[in-house]
């Protein structure tokens, strides 16, 4: 295909930015002089900053962390209370790192992008990236002088990935040169690094291929014991795992490709699958289950010659029903716990290993909404856990390992929900799998109304209930209606529901986002002049598609941070990681298959599409900018109706701070209301 657009990939040159500078102040000029956007965006700033938001953090040892930003601390403050007084109503924070006094005096335009602390709770891993992006720079920080530590362990900027095994320990992959990354553009080589040590001498103890996703190091915690570990990620679904034995070498997990490891409990190796399994010794295991296997069984297995020694028999945990799902596992000290969605409705479940059989404890959380972990604690009993719905706002609850939650945290309403309701319809897709999706509007609702459908679709990520502050004020508040579609391609129903829009298959995330849009229309809940869809990266993908395909059923189109252009995907960003989603272009059978669908190959001039509005991020170096450049340049060439904004900072989230969110999600709502006709 020719590609006049190709010198739009050029992310930071001169070129681009003036064209990106040349858009941004057209889409700013128009939405930004709308009468909606200036109140929209002081109130949405203001929730954003408010001080009785929940300041929900991880638990480490007789600690709470927490990364705070408000009006005061833009950039951020990272600070710590303990477990104890957490729990009260105004903690006493300890303020380990001003990111904003950092950034100051560093003169460096520096994004939080977590902490990682070592087993004595003495000294943590910092990761500091340059507006946002993926790519960091790693630093050791000293708990209790409060600093960075002189000559500890540091990486320069890159996208590394650091584990600390111990308090003089790390396994970590960088970029060495050349060779030393994959196509993908993660680290092919683990080494050890010793304190004290060069980073010249250590030892390289995994080397992955080049057509891997990354080679990574991660640890494991039972009991307060830390087990180093290394994932070879052979596609972005499929991994093989490494552990060390006493003297240096390390064993390959006798584990299939598809097998996830979700934690060690009590020397249970808790795993799921993607994929049935029939285990060596003859036990079959179904896909997406969770299951446990004894670890040192495992390593003896994995020692002797094949066939010597029986597989060891494996537990099952939780098996989900037909329409349920497990979403989330986190091992604590004293229990695991589990997330499931039922029809995507959530709920939590701890297990406890009672005489060789998980016992299995449904905890009392709110009906209706999203159950959540938010953290376990690998030193002691307590466990975090939230619960929100589309009207219920975000709760916290603590469980001291009663198996009994207590609230203890509860964010404020930031609309008023009586005259609201939630519905869960379903719509038939092309082939009559029938598509779940959620409605929220106001209850005394008359007729069609200007409604935002909002949908993912991929990567096996699910798409719950959740309380948006946004979406509840600023759209349904003002008599709009907005849908959620758990369309396949996404985690709502397990791996089948992903696999089911894999590759050759991605059609149907396509059909099935379409299929909802129509039964809006049929139900007489909107009008194609009143609908519009948004979604963001695979979302972005999604949405365009669809655009592409059915612009008969939309009125307008918000586009964040997409994929778009899927023949040229694999060499933009981190492209290459997601060929086991989408498959490889470089394939001329997937290639043609590809072409079918791809947005940025299927617009054409002589169509009349909805209008569009994308939005992306210069610092984005994942999926990075050029996708949605280049199809508003196409776009706008054959005489479409589109808006661009690229903002500078924020990475793939497009927004670094609270004011750049503010203004992402004012900008998204004056653009619906502006299109959709919301009063």
């Amino acid at each position: 295909m020719d590609d006049p657009y190709l010198w739009l990939e050029d992310v930071h040159g001169q070129k681009p930015l003036d064209w990106v500078k040349e858009q941004n102040a057209k889409s700013l000029g128009v939405l930004k002089a709308d009468p909606r956007y200036q109140p929209s965006y002081d109130f949405l700033l203001g929730v954003l900053d408010a001080q009785d938001r929940i300041a929900y953090g991880s638990l480490d040892h007789n600690h709470v962390y927490n990364f705070w930003q408000d009006a005061a601390h833009p950039k951020g403050i990272w600070r710590r209370t303990t477990v104890g007084d957490y729990q009260r109503p105004d903690p006493a924070w300890e303020t380990l790192i001003d990111l904003d006094k950092l950034a100051a005096d560093e003169k460096e335009n520096w994004v939080w992008k977590g902490s990682q602390c070592a087993p004595s709770e003495k000294r943590c891993l910092i990761n500091l990236s340059r507006g946002g992006g993926d790519a960091v720079v790693v630093r050791e920080f000293d708990l209790t002088a409060k600093a960075f530590v002189a000559n500890g362990f540091f990486l320069k900027e890159a996208k590394s990935d650091v584990t600390l095994v111990d308090d003089d320990t790390v396994l970590f992959g960088t970029d060495f040169g050349p060779g030393s990354m994959t196509t993908s553009g993660y680290p092919r080589i683990v080494k050890v690094w010793k304190r004290g040590e060069k980073i010249e001498d250590a030892k390289i103890i995994k080397e992955g291929k080049d057509t891997d996703v990354s080679v990574s190091g991660f640890t494991l915690i039972d009991d307060g014991h830390h087990v180093p570990a290394i994932v070879r990620g052979v596609s972005f679904f499929e991994a093989e795992y490494h552990f060390p034995l006493m003297h240096g070498e390390w064993w390959k997990a006798p584990l299939p490709l598809s097998v996830q490891i979700q934690g060690l409990q009590k020397r249970q190796l808790l795993l799921t699958l993607r994929d049935d399994w029939t285990t060596p010794s003859g036990q079959k295991i179904a896909k997406g289950v969770l299951f446990s296997v004894p670890f040192e069984a495992l390593a003896s297995y994995a020692a002797t010659p094949l066939g010597s020694d029986p597989f060891p028999q494996a537990t099952i945990v939780y098996a989900p029903g037909p329409r349920a799902s497990i979403e989330g596992v986190a091992a604590g000290r004293d229990a695991v716990y589990v997330s499931v969605l039922d029809n995507v409705i959530g709920s939590v479940h701890a297990f406890r290993l009672r005489d060789g059989k998980w016992s299995d404890t449904k905890l009392a959380l709110p009906p209706g909404g999203t159950a959540s972990i938010i953290s376990t604690n690998d030193f002691g009993p307590d466990v975090l856990l939230g619960f929100e719905s589309f009207l219920k706002p975000s709760t916290l609850y603590t469980d001291n390992g009663s198996d009994h939650p207590q609230e203890i945290k509860a964010l404020p309403a930031r609309f008023d929900a009586e005259g609201m309701e939630t519905v869960q319809y379903e719509a038939p897709s092309s082939d009559g799998v029938m598509i779940p999706y959620f409605v929220v509007r106001p209850k005394n609702l008359k007729g069609a109304a200007p409604t935002i459908l909002n949908g993912y679709g991929g990567f096996e990520i699910s798409r719950t209930p959740s309380y948006s502050t946004s979406y509840g004020k600023l759209w349904v508040g003002q008599g709009g209606v907005y849908v959620l579609a758990n369309i396949r391609g996404g985690g709502e129903f397990g791996p089948a529901w992903h696999t089911a829009a894999l590759k050759t298959n991605r059609q149907k995330a396509f059909d099935d986002f379409a299929a909802v849009a129509a039964d809006l229309i049929k139900r007489g809940i909107t009008t194609p002049k009143q609908l519009g869809i948004v979604g963001g990266s695979n979302g972005g993908l999604l949405v365009s598609t669809v655009m592409t395909q059915h612009p008969e059923l939309l009125g307008a189109v918000v586009c964040q941070v997409p994929l778009i252009d899927m023949i040229r995907y694999t060499q933009i960003g981190a492209g290459a990681s997601w060929i086991g989603e989408y498959g490889d272009p470089a394939d001329p059978k997937m290639a043609a298959y590809i072409r079918t669908y791809a947005p940025y190959q299927n617009v054409r001039k002589d169509k009349k599409y909805p209008p569009v509005f994308f939005v992306t991020a210069t610092s984005d170096d994942r999926v990075t900018p050029v996708h949605a450049r280049k199809m508003a340049a196409r776009m706008e060439e054959q005489g479409h109706e589109v808006l661009f904004y690229e903002n500078t900072d924020g990475g793939h989230a497009a927004a670094a701070n609270h004011k750049q969110a503010a203004e992402m999600s004012a900008l998204t709502l004056v653009y619906f209301a502006r299109q959709l006709g919301l009063k």
